[in-house]
């Protein structure tokens, strides 16, 4: 096995931290990417109990586990959002506050910059989340959108985030962006833009994951070796395209995840289209070691022996890049 190979503990905030560990464990974990919500990772509390870190790592430990990323996503979601009662849902009370826009944008910035601390505390290098984006309404031009409108959000995009990386890099911790439609980058061409407006900020990059990027017909693999040194972590989650009837299209037609009228959906890892084997090539080209996170998604399968499975996939399709070429036994 050439690496860690973790799972995603946000389908899952409906578990106490302990129980679900317990239960990664027998299922072949090697540690957990903990979700900034439920109780698996509570930021506030990590700020201000000195003993609440030590107690999540003694929790992981006990089941054999470690952990090298934490992941805000709700959180991050409101940065750079067009704020409305959907975020209500998603946020904390003191984030929502009394539901002005800017102000819960505003806080949901200092939220992410207490992240970092929090991460820093854990002994984390990586936050993984969602950017929001003021512009992601704009994505089919009609009404026209001119380019300024867009240039603007990208600018709008950098004013929230550049504060926020600075408080990340001040701590010796990076911002992994999980590009999903609904953010500011969504595809390879938006993550590019994405990187300018920060002007390659050190403390930002990406949490991959090819599930995103599929169904849309962005190339997955292309997307690694265009961002090698910007992939921070990495997602293994499957989707599948044209296996519905195709009465709802790509954009999904406001149905809900597993209708069989849907042109995509998510898979549990290996029941879908993606090809992990070309994922796992290009990451060892370009020298990825972080871990392998399973983020479970699944609406025709139970969720625990998906995630079983899951584990049992990732570990038999990783593999360690080769440390000498094939054929240097012919030189000597």
């Amino acid at each position: 096995m050439a690496r860690a190979v973790t799972l995603f503990t946000g389908q899952w905030a409906d578990l106490p931290l302990e129980v679900l560990a317990d239960k990664a464990a027998k299922w072949g974990y090697d540690g957990l990417e903990l979700a900034c919500w439920g109780d698996h990772f509570e930021v506030d509390k990590a700020l201000t109990d000195d003993k609440y870190c030590d107690g999540r790592l003694k929790i992981l430990k006990k089941y054999g586990l470690k952990v090298f990323a934490i992941s805000t996503h709700l959180i991050g979601q409101a940065v750079c959002d067009r704020i409305d009662e959907r975020h209500k849902a998603i946020l904390p009370a003191d984030v929502w506050g009394d539901g002005e826009p800017e102000g819960v944008r505003q806080r949901a910035a200092q939220k992410l910059i207490d992240t970092a601390k929090a991460a820093k505390k854990l002994g984390v290098k990586v936050v993984n989340g969602f950017t929001g984006s003021p512009i992601w309404h704009l994505l089919y031009s009609f009404p026209p959108v001119s380019k300024d409108m867009i240039k603007a959000g990208y600018r709008e995009f950098g004013r929230r985030f550049k504060p926020i990386l600075d408080a990340f890099k001040s701590k010796g911790v990076k911002f992994a962006l999980e590009v999903h439609p609904t953010e500011i980058a969504f595809d390879i061409v938006s993550a590019e833009r994405a990187l300018e407006a920060v002007k390659n900020h050190p403390a930002f990059g990406f949490n991959f994951d090819p599930s995103h990027l599929g169904y849309q017909g962005v190339d997955y693999v292309k997307f690694i070796r265009t961002f090698g040194n910007k992939i921070f972590h990495t997602h293994i989650k499957d989707a599948w395209w044209g296996h519905g009837d195709w009465t709802a299209g790509v954009f999904g037609g406001h149905t809900e995840f597993g209708d069989a009228r849907r042109y995509w959906d998510f898979r549990s890892p290996g029941h879908g289209d993606i090809n992990f084997e070309e994922i796992i090539v290009a990451l060892n080209d370009i020298g990825y070691q972080g871990p392998l996170s399973v983020e479970w998604e699944d609406s025709r399968m139970d969720r625990e022996h998906g995630a079983k499975e899951a584990c049992e996939f990732v570990k038999k399709m990783d593999f360690k890049p080769s440390g000498v070429a094939f054929d240097a036994q012919f030189d000597k």
